[in-house]
């Protein structure tokens, strides 16, 4: 059984069992779409895994026929979020804040220190689309589709999408994609590498994204989050930056304990037990 965790999110249901922690969403009758509780819950959500210590792997997942049908329009025409009226500036500078605070949201799941697995099935709909980006993997159905839809609102996608799929894809690709807001599909999305695997249906897909959370749970979670934080900071810099940086992250960071474990662990043919990377209590708790 799973342990649900003591958390009331609207927008998700979070469980935890063997070091893997399950995100989904959960709004299903409205296609998941990303409501004004869905952008303030997804960083709490998120932060409180990372900090709480027993997770070593999350997978992000979604319910019913949809993975999730992207922003809920709601969030940007509540007068109260982003004002339609007064002082041109003063809207301008306010719309700025809260694009850059959804921004914000969606990078929780790449400044994690822990993996972080999408598993979708249907529809990845614009800031769904986001969302996925910033996961470290991707995995989804056979009748999974993307689509960078704000271009056919009316407007240019703006909390990820045109920042990481450059880097997850061929760059002309995914111009033609932005300019055209066409659909992409599942097997083109393998093909272009931007998922990992396609699977026939919902059920085999979150069990084979499952057992790729076990294996990566089985491992030093110490040694993931290295892996993690080097992948992420040699994508935005130079071979030579990350290499120093590389070196000064084993200077401070490696220890050979989790290596004597797994060492020993693999002589005696049993599994290695690792501590937590962090405690569960921050810096200002007592």
């Amino acid at each position: 059984m799973s342990d649900s965790l003591p958390h009331n999110y609207q927008s998700f249901t979070v469980s935890l069992k063997d070091h893997i922690a399950h995100v989904q969403l959960n709004r299903p009758a409205e296609l998941n779409s990303m409501n004004a509780n869905f952008w303030r819950e997804l960083p709490l959500c998120i932060e409180a895994l990372d900090a709480e210590g027993d997770a070593r792997v999350i997978v992000l997942s979604s319910t019913g026929k949809h993975f999730s049908a992207g922003m809920d329009l709601g969030v940007f025409t509540n007068p109260k979020s982003v004002p339609m009226s007064g002082d041109p500036g003063r809207m301008a500078e306010n719309l700025r804040r809260v694009v850059m605070q959804l921004q914000a949201s969606l990078s929780s799941l790449e400044k994690c220190r822990l993996p972080v697995l999408s598993a979708i099935q249907g529809g990845c709909i614009g800031g769904a689309l986001d969302m996925v980006c910033a996961t470290d993997s991707r995995y989804c159905t056979e009748d999974a589709y993307f689509t960078i839809k704000e271009t056919e609102l009316g407007m240019t996608a703006d909390v990820g999408t045109l920042q990481r799929l450059p880097k997850l894809m061929p760059e002309g690709v995914v111009r033609e994609l932005a300019y055209t807001g066409r659909k992409f599909t599942a097997q083109e999305a393998q093909a272009l590498g931007f998922v990992n695997a396609v699977y026939a249906d919902q059920q085999a897909l979150i069990d084979g994204v499952m057992t790729v959370a076990a294996q990566i749970a089985k491992n030093s979670p110490l040694a993931v989050t290295g892996c993690k934080e080097m992948l992420n900071y040699s994508r935005d810099h130079s071979v030579d930056d990350s290499l120093k940086y590389m070196a000064t992250w084993q200077s401070g960071m490696f220890r050979p304990n989790d290596m004597m474990k797994s060492f020993a662990a693999k002589a005696q043919k049993s599994q290695p037990e690792f501590d937590a990377v962090w405690k569960k209590k921050g810096l200002f708790e007592s």
